[in-house]
C-alpha cells in the first residue's frame, strides 16, 4: 500500500470517528434544561438563556474541571489552588478549589463574581479591601495543557523507544510506529525541507514538536467529554508562548544576510538615509510575523468553538416561539452544528500545518546565505 492510500485511509478513519462523536459534542454544549411544572415555563425559556454567558463560560478558564452532570449530581475535578497572600506575613497558601465553589471563601480567598477580577481568585485584606494575590494555581487550561503535553511525549517516545530497541535489527516497524514514521517523513519531505532549506535538520525537531503539540491540543478540544473539551489553543497565552518560541528561533539563529536585509535592505539609498524608512519597516516586521502567528491560531480556534455554541443555543432561544418554530430551528441548528464540527476537524489540522509551515518559512528566510559546514552532508538527503 503506497503512502497516498495510507493517507486516505487514515483521513477517512479520523473523519468517521469525529462524525460519530458530533452528536455527543452537540449534547455536551447544551445547557441543562430547567425543570418545568406547567406549560407557561416554555415561554420563559428564551429569556432564561444567556447565550453570551454560555459561550464565555465555555471559552474562559476556571479553577475546576467540570466532568459532567449525572441526574441531579454535578461532578467536577477540583484543581489545586496555589496563591501567595498579599497581606503582611501571609505567605503561600495551597488548597483545593472545592473550598471556593459556589461563591464560598477560604482563608480569606474567594472567586470574584464581578468587576475587574471576575472569575479570578481575590483576597480580602483585614481592612476589607480586595486585591489580586500572586496566583500560580493549576487551572483547567493548565491541567489540559499538561495532559496534552504528556500525550505528545507518548506519541513521540513510543516510536523512539521502538527504534532504540531495534537499532541493530533490520526490521520494519508496524502499527502506530509505522504510522508515525510515515507522518514524520511526510512532514519533513513536504513541509520542513522546502520551507527551511538545506539546514532543515537543525530545526526539524522544533517544528515537529510544534506541529504535534498544536494538533493534539486542537483535536483534544473537539472531544466532547472528559478529559477533552478544553480549547487550549483558544487561550491567547498559549498561542503567545508558541509564537514567542518561533520568534526566538528565527532571530537567534538568523544569519548575517538576514540582519543585513533588516538594517540595510537592498533598496534605493534615499529610503535608508537620512531617514531610515525601510529599516524601521523591516524591524517592525520582526515582531509582526510572530504576532500574526499568535492571532491566527487563537482567533480560528476561538471562532469555531463560539460559532458551534451559538448554533446550539438557537434550540433554546426559540423554545418560547412555538412548537413549529422551535422544531424547524432545531433541525437547522443540528445541521449547521454538524457542518461546523466537520469544518473544525479540518481547521484543527490546517492550523497546526499552517503554523508549522509559516514558522518554517520564517526560519528559512533567516537562514538565507548561511552555510553550515556541519550540515553540508545533508544537503542532498
Amino acid at each position: 500500500m503506497n503512502r497516498e492510500a495510507i493517507y486516505r485511509m487514515i483521513t477517512a478513519s479520523v473523519v468517521a470517528v469525529f462524525l460519530v462523536m458530533m452528536p455527543l459534542r452537540t449534547l455536551s454544549a447544551m445547557p441543562p434544561a430547567a425543570p418545568r411544572t406547567d406549560t407557561s415555563a416554555v415561554a420563559d425559556t428564551a429569556e432564561e438563556v444567556d447565550v453570551k454567558a454560555i459561550v464565555l463560560e465555555h471559552l474562559n478558564d476556571s479553577y475546576w474541571w467540570h466532568i459532567g452532570t449525572f441526574g441531579e449530581r454535578s461532578v467536577s475535578l477540583y484543581l489545586p489552588v496555589i496563591v501567595r497572600s498579599s497581606a503582611e506575613g501571609g505567605g503561600w497558601h495551597c488548597f483545593s478549589s472545592r473550598h471556593l465553589a459556589d461563591g464560598a471563601s477560604w482563608q480569606g480567598f474567594s472567586i470574584a463574581a464581578e468587576g475587574q477580577y471576575e472569575g479570578k481568585i481575590v483576597e480580602t485584606l483585614p481592612d476589607s479591601s480586595t486585591v489580586r494575590p500572586f496566583d500560580l494555581s493549576i487551572t483547567r487550561t493548565v491541567a489540559a495543557l499538561l495532559l496534552n503535553s504528556a500525550i505528545v511525549l507518548l506519541v513521540i517516545l513510543i516510536p523512539a523507544g521502538w527504534y532504540r530497541r531495534h537499532r541493530d535489527v533490520k526490521e520494519h516497524p508496524k502499527g502506530f510506529t509505522a504510522f508515525m514514521e510515515m507522518a514524520i517523513e511526510g512532514l519533513e519531505d513536504d513541509l520542513i525541507k522546502p520551507c527551511v532549506g538545506e539546514n532543515w535538520k537543525r530545526f526539524s525537531s522544533f517544528l515537529l514538536t510544534v506541529f504535534f503539540f498544536i494538533l493534539v491540543c486542537n483535536f483534544m478540544s473537539l472531544i466532547p467529554f472528559f478529559p477533552g473539551g478544553v480549547n487550549v489553543t483558544g487561550n491567547i497565552a498559549v498561542t503567545f508562548v508558541l509564537a514567542l518560541a518561533s520568534f526566538l528561533v528565527v532571530n537567534i539563529f538568523g544569519g548575517r544576510a538576514y540582519w543585513k536585509d533588516i538594517f540595510w535592505p537592498d533598496v534605493p539609498t534615499w529610503l535608508k538615509v537620512p531617514v531610515p524608512f525601510m529599516p524601521v519597516i523591516e524591524f517592525i516586521g520582526i515582531f509582526t510575523k510572530p504576532f500574526a502567528l499568535m492571532i491566527r491560531l487563537f482567533a480560528n480556534m476561538v471562532g469555531g468553538h463560539a460559532a458551534i455554541l451559538c448554533l446550539v443555543c438557537i434550540v433554546f432561544v426559540t423554545a418560547g416561539m412555538g412548537a413549529a418554530m422551535n422544531a424547524s430551528m432545531t433541525v437547522v441548528s443540528v445541521l449547521f452544528t454538524v457542518f461546523m464540527n466537520c469544518l473544525e476537524v479540518l481547521v484543527a489540522f490546517l492550523q497546526a500545518y499552517v503554523f508549522t509551515m509559516l514558522s518554517g518559512v520564517f526560519i528559512g528566510l533567516a537562514q538565507e546565505g548561511k552555510k553550515s559546514k556541519k550540515l553540508k552532508k545533508y544537503k542532498n538527503v
